[in-house]
């Protein structure tokens, strides 16, 4: 074989090499699926495969952080029957899970063949009120299914930016601003006390008890005591 045709020979393998990887790459990075390529993924028994677990925390947090947190995966149950997923914890805290609506349920069903997007807008969602995580390293996550058991998997922690905007926790809403008190009502308002009234004291009298002298303060009547 001469030197060119060996030549084109290497480069057909390399070409052929780099194709698949190339279009490996299309589909599967993180601007096409919109997830990271490290995240975690893992599987139980034959059905029920896990994809893309991320805990997420709020817009902003980096480093070490205490405070909510949500968790996403997509759960794909390629089985014959119904699936449940029962429980899901994030290191020790079991999360709250809700359904579609924002309602608090107790578990997710899987129908044959689906496949549920847990945190995203408009989906069922599991949050923790409380954790202590650190932002851009790994927590310990744990699904409990009704029939395949339970699975666990560390995932990475991110803040709700970028891809994860929309799936962190929700801000609290501000308590409303507290009203005024009855009594503090009162004590604002420009009506005196009784006692403070310019009506004589009970008891009082406009005479002068015989033999006593005339004071100098007008009584009550305004006319002066006699003497």
């Amino acid at each position: 074989m001469s030197r060119s045709l060996r030549r084109g020979a290497a480069a057909a393998i390399v070409l052929a090499a780099i194709v698949p990887l190339a279009a490996c790459a299309a589909g599967n990075d993180a601007s096409t699926l919109e997830i990271k390529p490290d995240n975690a993924a893992t599987a139980i028994g034959t059905d029920v495969k896990l994809n893309n677990i991320v805990v997420v925390t709020p817009k902003g947090t980096a480093g070490a952080y205490s405070g909510a947190a949500n968790l996403t995966v997509n759960i794909a149950n390629t089985g014959t029957a119904d699936e449940v997923l029962t429980s899901l914890k994030i290191d020790d805290a079991a999360a709250k899970l809700t359904d579609e609506s924002g309602a608090a349920v107790s578990d997710i069903t899987l129908k044959p063949g689906q496949s549920v997007l847990i945190g995203a807008e408009g989906g069922p969602t599991a949050s923790i009120p409380s954790s202590d995580l650190s932002v851009g390293g790994y927590a310990k996550t744990t699904f409990t299914f009704k029939n395949a058991g339970e699975v666990s998997a560390n995932a990475n922690v991110q803040p709700a930016v970028g891809v994860y905007e929309g799936f962190g926790p929700k801000a609290a809403a501000p308590s409303p601003a507290a009203s005024a008190s009855p009594s503090a009502e009162a004590t604002a308002s420009g009506s005196a006390s009784p006692a403070a009234s310019g009506s004589p004291s009970a008891g009082a009298t406009g005479s002068a008890s015989p033999g006593a002298t005339a004071s100098g303060s007008a009584s009550p009547s305004g006319s002066a005591s006699a003497q």
